[in-house]
């Protein structure tokens, strides 16, 4: 055709004599959309034949500028390897199809377990046999290598040898290390040369220099160098971890954590180290030894003030969780550890009081909310939740924390609901078992009022038990030793009934009353605030039979009297009114500069009684050292079984006589032998069994009183012949000249 035309221009025959053979440019599109689906899958297929066929070309092209650039190396191509030069298209992309494929083999064979096990076993000995083994040569090699000077390959054999000296802690032999350490002396010598100068090379090597004023930090990674060793010396502080966390000897604890507070700038520029390594610290804070709880808690505190933003908030409530946890039990062992505790966690959180507000504001709260339960509930699990030593703890360590931090205008808020679970804790279960427990509640609010010059009502919880226990009453049971009052919150009934017991609560009444009136001895209202007090004990002193009470308690009033004289001689001068806040301020610290006489007082009774509660130590250390044998009483039905069987083939032809006066001599030894016996075995069972109750113990004491007093009874053979003896004689007395 000479040239295309148009459908419309057409007639019917035309149409049906030109048939189907028109192209498709002729006729238009009826769906553009599947027009241009088509054209977008053709444009991708070449695409990816351009791809294929543009590695191969890109190929031809570099070793076509191979030619020009360097025609030395392109000849030696031409002369070697003509394949490579004579590079086609169309082989790389079949090639490639044909690798994508895997075809399988017509047959298929099944390994044996040997031929699987070689090749595993041969590369693991192949590996541990290219490691080399770290003698004691080396180490010195590296010490006096180190010590001229330090080199990026040195510190990275060193770091690569601890390493592998680590993994042996927790036999992880199948680390892959360029060294290996076996010998155990070999390994010791190692730790310790790290330990002793590793810190120095590092120094040396990042040319890290203190601070003159060393009150700002330098951290290594400001360091030029920090990038070409941060890698070996994150390798030695992971290995370190893995070491502090292996370790149970105490002096090697010590020198390893010695070792961490010097690493702590290092620990600082990476976090997932430092970490871990709190986490080990927390460890040895809380379960240590002495010393180990000490630089623990140096390192800790070190890593805080240097980075708080970052790591206050964690450790403060890991710390705090870690010392609820480690004082569920008290113990005389136990209880300066606990103080340890109290006293570093409340360092840590005197470096911020933002921080340290809200954790006592939500502990504080889980307090009261706690207390609040078990005032509702009443049950015997609610009493429980509060009458505990972590309760107790927990309670002392804020009020610990509040008097430390005195004064805070972001903490005072928190004093006043303190005082208020800890009233509500005594007042709980105000009953004698719980004298211990609120004896400890009272002198946490006494340490709350002193340091924090804020009045509690501490005396009426103390008077109290003047009137509820009757200290004239003779105890029921003699108790062996004084009863601890520090390390115990209840008394059973057996511990009610001891002399101890009163003697203790005596003393005890007498310890918190004389601090807590120290306390308020140069306050200008201190005749008025001991007046009740004064009474109570006028009318104990009435009433009191019993010397060593009174003696305690007629000091502890001379005393009180005494000081409230003083001060009430001293404020009749006074030139001010009571309205006048600041002039009484004034008057009561000039009082308390000279010192009044309650003051001077307990000052000397503290020191003595320092005094005495270290010789009590001492003395049961020196106790325990002493290994006393132990008497053991028998009773007198033992002893006299026993002695039947000794003598029994003696006297055989007197044997009805001996029955006869052994019968009369029981009942005669009685009055003399017998009683002292039974008092001796009573003291016995009442200081080896102080759980027994007071009904079971007086039946016992009948039934051995009883068992005592009745003679042993004859035999039947015995019987038949005293019945069938025989007649009686009567014979004449015969006097002598003494009679």
């Amino acid at each position: 055709m000479a040239g295309k035309r148009k459908l419309e221009d057409l007639s019917l025959d035309e149409f049906l004599q030109s048939g189907w053979d028109s192209n498709d440019d002729e006729i238009p599109d009826e769906n553009p959309e599947q027009n241009g689906l088509k054209k977008k899958a053709k444009t991708k297929q070449l695409n990816k034949v351009e791809r294929k066929q543009g590695k191969a070309s890109q190929h031809k092209d570099q070793l076509s500028r191979l030619k020009n650039k360097d025609p030395e190396f392109y000849k030696f191509l031409q002369d070697n390897d003509q394949k490579l030069l004579n590079f086609d298209d169309t082989d790389s992309s079949e090639d490639e199809d044909e690798q994508k494929y895997h075809k399988l083999p017509s047959m298929l064979e099944e390994a044996s377990d040997e031929e699987k096990e070689q090749p595993q076993k041969g590369s693991k000995k192949s590996k541990k046999d290219n490691a080399i083994n770290v003698t004691e040569k080396m180490i010195q090699d590296w010490r006096a290598s180190l010590k001229k000077e330090p080199t990026l390959r040195l510190i990275r054999d060193i770091t690569q040898a601890f390493k592998a000296a680590v993994a042996t802690t927790k036999g992880e032999g199948d680390i892959e290390c360029r060294y290996k350490v076996d010998d155990s002396s070999v390994f010791n010598s190692l730790v310790l040369f790290c330990i002793q100068d590793i810190y120095g090379a590092f120094q040396r090597i990042l040319n890290l220099k203190a601070d003159r004023n060393q009150k700002r930090l330098v951290l290594p990674h400001t360091s030029n160098k920090w990038q070409k060793t941060h890698i070996d010396i994150k390798m030695y502080l992971s290995g370190f971890i893995q070491l502090l966390s292996c370790l149970t000897e105490a002096t090697v604890i010590c020198a390893v954590l010695r070792h961490a507070n010097q690493l702590v700038p290092y620990f600082l520029c990476l976090p997932k180290q430092c970490r871990h390594l709190v986490k080990q610290l927390l460890k040895q804070w809380s379960t240590g030894e002495e010393t180990g709880r000490v630089l623990a808690f140096l390192a800790l505190n070190n890593i805080c003030r240097h980075k708080q933003e970052t790591y206050l908030v964690s450790i403060l409530k890991q710390m705090y969780i870690a010392y609820v946890r480690n004082c569920k039990f008290t113990s005389p062992n136990v209880l300066p550890m606990i103080n340890f505790m109290q006293r570093t966690l409340t360092e840590m959180y005197a470096i911020d009081t933002q921080a340290t507000y809200q954790h006592a504001f939500v502990y504080i709260r889980q307090l009261a909310i706690q207390l609040r339960s078990a005032m509702t509930m009443k049950k015997k699990e609610t009493y429980q939740s509060v009458y505990n030593w972590q309760y107790i703890h927990c309670v002392y360590l804020w009020c610990r924390v509040l008097s430390t931090l005195h004064p805070s205008d972001v903490l005072h808020p928190l004093i006043y609901p303190l005082c208020q679970v800890i009233t509500g804790t005594i007042k709980l279960v105000p009953t004698a078992r719980y004298y211990p427990l609120r004896m400890h509640c009272c002198r946490a609010l006494t340490l709350l009022s002193s340091s924090t010059n804020t009045f509690v009502p501490v005396l009426p919880f103390l008077i109290e038990i003047f009137q509820q226990v009757d200290f004239n009453k003779k105890p029921g049971r003699m108790s062996k030793k004084p009863i601890n009052f520090a390390v115990i919150l209840k008394l059973n009934k057996i511990n009610l009934m001891e002399k101890a017991y009163k003697d203790g609560l005596i003393d005890q009444l007498y310890d918190l009353m004389l601090e807590y009136f120290h306390t308020q001895a140069s306050s200008i209202s201190f005749p008025e605030l001991a007046l009740p007090t004064v009474l109570q004990l006028k009318a104990f002193l009435k009433e009191c039979k019993v010397a060593n009470y009174c003696k305690a308690v007629r000091q502890l009033l001379e005393k009180v009297q005494e000081n409230s004289n003083h001060i009430t001689a001293r404020r009749q001068n006074a030139p001010f009114g009571v309205a006048d806040a600041s002039a009484v301020v004034e008057w009561e610290k000039a009082i308390e500069k000279e010192g009044p006489p309650l003051s001077k007082y307990y000052s000397h009774w503290k020191k003595l009684r320092e005094k005495e509660i270290q010789l009590e130590i001492s003395g049961k250390e020196r106790m325990e050292d002493l290994n006393f044998p132990e008497i053991k009483r028998k009773k007198i039905h033992e002893k006299k079984a026993e002695d039947k069987k000794e003598f029994k083939g003696l006297f055989e032809s007197d044997s009805d006589n001996d029955d006869d006066d052994t019968g009369l001599k029981i009942k005669d030894k009685k009055g003399s032998q017998g009683s002292l016996d039974d008092a001796d075995d009573e003291v016995l069972e009442e200081g080896s069994d102080m759980s027994d109750g007071d009904s079971d113990e007086e039946e016992e004491d009948k039934g051995d009183a009883k068992a005592s007093k009745t003679p042993q009874p004859l035999s039947s053979s015995a019987l038949i012949e005293l019945a069938e003896g025989d007649e009686d004689v009567v014979e004449d007395l015969e006097l002598s000249d003494d009679d």
